[in-house]
């Protein structure tokens, strides 16, 4: 693994628009030129430094902390903006709190879905490795509405279940 000091060696890092630079020139790198490409599989930024790749946002917290997050989670769900303040260090239960509205999300909601049996709308939210049932519903507002209560009650993050700020 790289050290804070070696990163900085190699790396300028730029909290704002979250870009880390090359600082040297070696290789098929120039001095000044942005480090790192989009992975197409993940969205994430990756960098090789020494022979390894890794994820840019893993580095800023390296480059400005000093040490190796366990998990980082992207507030604005956004996988390549590693501005610093879009960037916080959350455990998986933090970080499962924070996620996009999935593109098969039909009801325009997370956790609420239509029962073609019951003809009601159903409301869960999952905690940890359970599903919580939270109702049925003659009407989708209600349902939303207790999805919101049970987000409040579990600290689940304001962006959760939006779409990426793109």
């Amino acid at each position: 693994m790289i050290t804070q000091k070696e990163l900085r060696e190699l790396l300028d890092y730029d909290s704002h628009t979250g870009v880390f630079k090359w600082k040297v020139s070696f290789q098929n790198r120039v001095k000044g030129d942005v480090a790192g490409c989009i992975d197409k599989e993940s969205g994430y930024i990756k960098i090789r430094l020494k022979g390894k790749l890794y994820r840019a946002h893993r580095l800023v917290w390296l480059y400005v902390y000093g040490k190796w997050p366990n998990k980082i989670d992207h507030l604005n769900h956004i996988r390549d903006d590693n501005s610093l303040f879009n960037l916080r260090e959350a455990s998986s239960t933090e970080n499962s709190r924070n996620q996009s509205k999935r593109k098969d999300n039909t009801s325009g909601y997370v956790g609420v879905t239509w029962n073609k049996a019951r003809k009601k709308w159903k409301a869960q939210i999952r905690l940890k490795d359970t599903v919580k049932f939270l109702g049925y519903f003659q009407e989708l507002e209600d349902a939303i509405k207790a999805r919101k209560e049970a987000e409040s009650k579990y600290k689940f993050h304001e962006n959760h279940g939006k779409e990426s700020r793109a």
